[in-house]
């Protein structure tokens, strides 16, 4: 009987221990290539952590894509992150197509928001969030979204030199949940 009650104790033990360790801190959470809603329900795509598609031909055609696992459903803000030196004129040449589910945004971005000290950009950059537009999930489960834009390039091909067509860097898609 106490064999029993060591086992049962140490199964809860670790559990308890497994529980407490995935907490997370507010960042973005990746489950094998689904990338999962934060508690505070917004959804944070980095481009970093996407799939890619190059168009060398074309590079207007260039996608990021994530596969996305909605836990709460609703309506949400669709905001375009970017990191600038210039907080007047982002400097997109092309507007930026945002494919979501039921909904395909085409927004040319601007300075619609300006975070000064944000912990994803550095000095001399700020960090300007353009909205794209409004979607609505009926219900949880995984989506695909997809952005398409010559601003989408892999870490690993992005030049160091910046022209000043270059001033921008598109950085993520963020959905954050609206209140009524």
């Amino acid at each position: 009987m106490k064999i029993k009650n060591l086992v049962y104790f140490g199964l809860a033990s670790i559990l308890l221990w497994s529980c407490s360790s995935q907490s997370d801190n507010g960042k973005d959470k990746i489950a094998g290539d689904v990338s999962v809603q934060q508690e505070s329900g917004l959804v944070s795509l980095r481009l970093a952590s996407a799939s890619y598609y190059q168009d060398v031909t074309d590079p207007s055609n260039n996608t990021a894509e994530w596969n996305v696992f909605i836990s709460k459903p609703g309506g949400y803000k669709v905001w375009l992150s970017s990191a600038t030196t210039d907080t007047v004129n982002l400097g997109y040449l092309n507007s930026v197509k945002v494919d979501l589910p039921d909904n395909l945004f085409e927004v040319v971005p601007a300075c619609d928001k300006i975070m000064k000290d944000p912990d994803d950009v550095s000095y001399p950059s700020y960090r300007a969030d353009s909205y794209a537009g409004s979607v609505y999930f009926n219900e949880p489960g995984e989506y695909k979204i997809q952005v398409i834009s010559d601003k989408v390039m892999p870490k690993e091909s992005v030049n160091q030199k910046k022209s000043m067509a270059e001033r921008s860097k598109l950085m993520a898609v963020i959905l954050s949940p609206t209140t009524r």
